[in-house]
């Protein structure tokens, strides 16, 4: 192509910011998926890409989807639009905006005009009620359970919030997969690894897999202070030795992307004056390579069984959830993205893998999917402060909507 479309960076700022305003706190935002603000950041959306030309509607989850009139065949551009408790106004915001804004400047562009761009706001990526609800309703996922069982901190049903938000017995968007055959999601990189290298531009190259475990340590509650050293059964104390242990292991496993985190610690009675009985921590993981994640597995399964073969305390370790495997990016859609970075900003660009979980690894299994990440100031992230640099959000659109042009004139030379 020698024609690229370009988009209007005062329009993309200025729907960001208005996105913003709903739910604003200070810096940050906080719009929970399918509270009143929610709901009402959703319909202005739908508006706007009412406006754009799109077919916009919400669906009976709460994802706004707006369908290009064009004919196929057609990319999905999205991200989410809701948010942590404490969340940033960058976050999924950018992908779902970007996206909009690239549908219009393609439409504006000679050569792009008949290109299809569909947008999506898929509900629930960040588990109010059920995380990736929406993009895991689009694909055909199964969702009826969530429906029916899935509740937020307050204890509200998801199909009680659904009915209050007017979307009881709503149809579903569904993946067309004859039309809709491949997915983009700009994001901002939620880490510090892009500022740190001075890049501006992320390629993801894989979505990491993780594991989650609790340890439950069982010894014997007693007096603090008549209790000598040398007979405790302290639960706490086993926690934390085993803690370290983990680190040392973990250490010779992992490479500069592998992370893990002890998120919570809770000890019984949690008094000053009593040894702990019982103590329980919450252990994450987290891996681009499956096979490193499997043997951080079964290290810390060799290191329960050797704890409990030599101490009085017992320890017990439980799978929290399923494991979520590492999700690949497809190679073409990278190559394009590549590409039209290395076009706008030569040199500024690097394949990395991204740290976080995103609806690109649920669409993933179904259509090619790829991911395109900016700079988070600071390499913050859920959190009021989260921003990205005014330069860095038109860039990411930029090359995003040159590689949206790439991606859908090779589809349709495809078909």
């Amino acid at each position: 192509m020698h024609d690229f479309p370009r988009i209007n960076p005062i329009r993309l700022l200025d729907d960001l910011k208005t996105l913003r305003s709903f739910g604003a706190n200070g810096p940050g935002v906080v719009r929970l998926s399918l509270s009143p603000v929610d709901m009402e950041a959703r319909r202005w959306l739908t508006k706007r890409m009412t406006q754009a030309g799109l077919d916009a509607t919400i669906d009976g989850v709460g994802t706004v989807f707006g369908r290009s009139r064009k004919s196929g065949p057609a990319l999905v551009i999205g991200s989410h639009t809701d948010t942590q408790p404490t969340g940033g106004w960058l976050d999924g915001a950018l992908g779902v905006i970007c996206g909009l804004e690239i549908a219009r400047a393609l439409d504006e562009c000679a050569a792009t005009r008949d290109f299809a761009i569909d947008v999506a706001s898929w509900i629930d990526e960040e588990g109010t009620f059920s995380s990736f609800l929406g993009s895991r309703s689009f694909v055909g996922d199964a969702v009826d359970a969530s429906l029916q069982h899935a509740r937020n901190r307050e204890g509200l049903l998801l199909g009680d919030a659904l009915a209050q938000a007017g979307l009881a017995n709503v149809p579903r968007v569904m993946l067309d997969r004859k039309r809709q055959r491949a997915y983009l999601e700009p994001h901002i990189e939620q880490g510090g690894r892009l500022e740190s290298s001075g890049k501006s531009i992320g390629v993801v190259t894989t979505i990491v897999g993780i594991r989650e475990f609790q340890l439950r340590f069982t010894g014997q509650r007693n007096h603090a202070g008549t209790t000598p050293m040398a007979i405790r059964r302290d639960a706490g104390a086993a926690l934390v030795a085993l803690i370290a242990r983990i680190d040392d292991a973990f250490n010779r496993l992992a490479d500069a992307d592998t992370v893990w985190t002890v998120g919570r610690i809770d000890l019984d009675p949690g008094s000053f004056s009593v040894v702990p009985g019982k103590a329980e921590m919450y252990l994450q993981f987290r891996d681009a390579n499956a096979e490193r994640l499997h043997a951080m597995e079964s290290a810390l399964i060799t290191l329960v069984d050797e704890w409990n073969a030599r101490h009085a305390v017992r320890a017990e370790l439980i799978a929290c959830e399923g494991p979520e495997e590492p999700v690949a990016m497809d190679a073409a859609l990278q190559q394009h993205v590549a590409q039209a970075a290395e076009s706008i900003a030569p040199g500024q660009w690097t394949p990395m893998p991204s740290g976080a979980s995103h609806d690109a690894q649920v669409i993933a299994h179904h259509i090619p999917a790829c991911m395109l990440f900016v700079p988070s100031i600071g390499g913050v992230s859920h959190d009021f402060i989260e921003d990205t640099a005014q330069a860095h959000i038109v860039l990411g659109c930029e090359v995003a909507a040159r590689a949206t042009a790439r991606i859908v004139d090779a589809l349709r030379r495809e078909t």
